[in-house]
């Protein structure tokens, strides 16, 4: 019998993690976060059972990437730095690394660069100086399949985590994400959790998948609309009143305007006379719980299933400068 321990590395495309959590917590019917403890739980005993040896699998090393706003920026952004150190803490406690990259503006847009290298790059090494058994990535794009070929060339197997889901937003837009299939067709333990979320096969993995999810973020207050109802004029931080006119513009233009207000999981972008819809998942350069009433945006118009002009590839723009 064969009682070596099993080494699991764990490694999260942070962006993509952040986006199946803002699911769970504000579009599926559980309406809880993705507790990073609890998944952690969930992939020993899912690597323990996959060898034959339930128990016998431990997580020695996790990673976790992402892009993230610099500290003068989230400075301004006001609790946006509380947060990023509640998160830091959660994932420390639960012993995982964190990279993270600045958000770099390319052709006036801004977003991560670099992160899926950086990631594939830190898997390799660490399977290799740590002698990993199995490696598990939390993505769902297909350049990562470069990175499994490379660590089965290793002896280390690859389990892929993702998530396939599709849901219809308040407003009537139809939202759809999709684990690359290559993907999933190059990893040794291909997982698809929506199934396996949704439908459990057993009491014991019930739990298991229960364990995943925390309560919600009770904290819900400071992302509330403004109470002021439709003003016709906005102080800017500059202290001068621009007054808002008409919008006009056809779908696929790409506007600016500010975030009228922002709800749970949902928002409004000013657009005079009515206001645009936009769902968390359409915002490119940053989390929804980093949006602000007021705060600068860059969209493009597009019509939802309904005919409705709404809000897409939402970023979150620089603060306006004082004169």
């Amino acid at each position: 019998m064969n009682d070596r321990l099993t080494k699991i590395g764990v490694f999260y495309d942070g962006n993509y993690f952040l986006h199946v959590s803002n699911y769970y917590n504000y579009d599926h019917s559980r309406r809880a976060r993705v507790s990073i403890a609890g998944l952690h739980r969930f992939i020993e005993a899912r690597v323990g059972n996959a060898i034959g040896q339930p128990g016998n699998a431990r997580i020695v090393d996790s990673h976790y990437f992402r892009g993230r706003l610099n500290a003068a920026e989230a400075q301004q952004r006001g609790s946006v730095l509380y947060y990023d150190r509640v998160f830091d803490d959660i994932l420390m406690s639960s012993g995982v690394t964190t990279h993270y990259s600045p958000l770099r503006t390319t052709h006036g847009r801004r977003g991560e660069k670099g992160i899926d290298v950086w990631l594939a790059l830190e898997a390799f090494e660490s399977a290799m100086l740590r002698q990993l058994d199995v490696v598990v990535l939390i993505a769902s794009d297909s350049d990562y399949v470069p990175l499994v070929r490379k660590l089965h060339g290793l002896g280390c197997k690859v389990l892929v985590m993702g998530w396939d889901f599709e849901f219809t937003t308040d407003n009537g837009t139809r939202m759809i994400t999709r684990t690359s299939q290559e993907l999933l067709e190059a990893a040794s333990y291909p997982v698809l959790m929506n199934d396996l979320i949704d439908s459990p096969v057993s009491s014991g993995e019930k739990d298991l998948i229960d364990g995943i999810f925390v309560a919600s973020n009770p904290d819900k207050k400071w992302r509330e609309p403004a109470k002021n109802g439709e003003a016709k004029a906005t102080l800017k931080p500059n202290n001068k009143v621009v007054l808002e006119e008409p919008s006009e513009g056809s779908p696929g233009d790409r506007l600016e305007s500010e975030v009228f207000s922002l709800k749970n999981g949902y928002g409004f972008i000013k657009y005079p006379p009515n206001n645009l819809f936009f769902h968390h998942s359409a915002i490119e350069n940053a989390d929804f719980s980093e949006l602000y009433v007021n705060d600068p945006v860059a969209y493009t118009l597009a019509h939802n299933d309904r005919g409705q002009l709404v809000a897409t590839e939402v970023e979150l723009l620089e603060d306006f400068e004082e004169e």
